[in-house]
């Protein structure tokens, strides 16, 4: 099957591509910046096309003679305020890409979103819902076979996620957390792209949307101690008050790449859990945090540690010997 992948130069893309081609699918990856997926061009059928996905003259050609597009794109933070940034890259660009879709005769379309989409009120899990349902209306009038992905907190080697709490657990005595009761069942990467692949080749039916979770189900503040624990680092972790939560949030909106935001803040007002786990259904078994990530958690994992008691005990039989 020939895919057309758009954000398919970010972290779940890089995965799901690699996935997709070893699995003999032709992908091509459509970025706005095309030196972004440099790191691509390595894997076999794969084709990089620099694109804008919102505007139709460009896009229609380019999305000619696929059989499937597949939408990751999605920002976790805009660059100012009010949801225009949001409103702008989840809602007016999914438009876009279904009058495309449908020009090109494209006949699936696979959407990216997340748990929770269209409840609370943050303007990322509101645009969400207004993209998901924009999808499910071109899914009703039969013009394209949809299918909607809702992950939890995806992680892996090079995520966003743990990486960013474990750079400040490594530099920082103190690091005050923001909702640390919001519950969370993070995904792996790879189960994400899995259950994407198999719904290729199964052909899920029009209109499904699958939920995605983890094996484990953690509060934010349990999950940023058992990393902190797995780093083997001291940095005491205090769980703020939502005064403070909040007020925590109004700083780093001022912050160069608003790494928390008061939008984040009101989507952890929901818990990113289901009842219903899509990869279950699609026979995939999905992993936890705590089963994978010490593989890959740097100089502080659990492995590296016995290694390097491994290596002094080698040292201290050399001594006194």
């Amino acid at each position: 099957m020939k895919v057309f992948v758009l954000g398919g130069s970010g972290f779940v893309g890089g995965h799901l591509v690699r996935r997709l081609c070893a699995a003999g699918h032709h992908v091509t990856v459509g970025t706005r910046y095309a030196p972004s997926a440099r790191h691509l061009r390595v894997v076999p059928r794969v084709s990089i096309r620099q694109c804008n996905p919102y505007d139709l003259d460009s896009m229609t050609p380019i999305l000619e003679g696929h059989q499937a597009v597949i939408n990751l794109v999605g920002i976790l933070n805009e660059r100012g305020f009010g949801g225009k940034g949001f409103q702008r890259a989840h809602v007016e660009l999914v438009e876009k890409l279904i009058i495309s879709c449908e020009a090109a005769r494209v006949g699936r379309l696979i959407q990216m979103s997340a748990i929770n989409a269209g409840r609370g009120d943050s303007h990322y899990l509101r645009s969400r819902g207004a993209a998901e349902r924009l999808v499910a209306e071109a899914g009703a009038d039969g013009l394209l076979h949809t299918v909607i992905f809702r992950p939890s907190v995806i992680f892996g080697p090079d995520d966003s996620f743990l990486n960013r709490f474990a750079v400040l657990l490594k530099f920082s005595p103190l690091l005050p957390l923001a909702r640390p009761r919001a519950r969370l069942a993070p995904v792996y990467v790879g189960d994400v792209v899995e259950a994407i692949e198999r719904v290729l080749s199964l052909e899920a039916e029009s209109g499904r949307i699958y939920e995605l979770a983890g094996a484990e189900v953690w509060s934010l503040k349990e999950l940023v101690l058992w990393l902190r624990d797995q780093l083997g680092q001291k940095c005491v972790v205090v769980g703020l008050p939502d005064a403070l939560g909040w007020l925590q949030a109004l700083i780093f909106n001022l912050v160069p790449g608003k790494p928390f935001s008061t939008d984040n803040f009101k989507s952890l007002k929901l818990d990113s859990v289901c009842t219903d786990n899509g990869l279950i259904e699609l026979g995939i078994e999905p992993w936890g945090v705590s089963q994978l990530a010490p593989t890959w958690l740097g100089s502080g994992g659990r492995q590296n540690r016995y290694q390097s008691f491994r290596r002094r005990a080698r040292r201290i039989r050399r001594e006194s010997d």
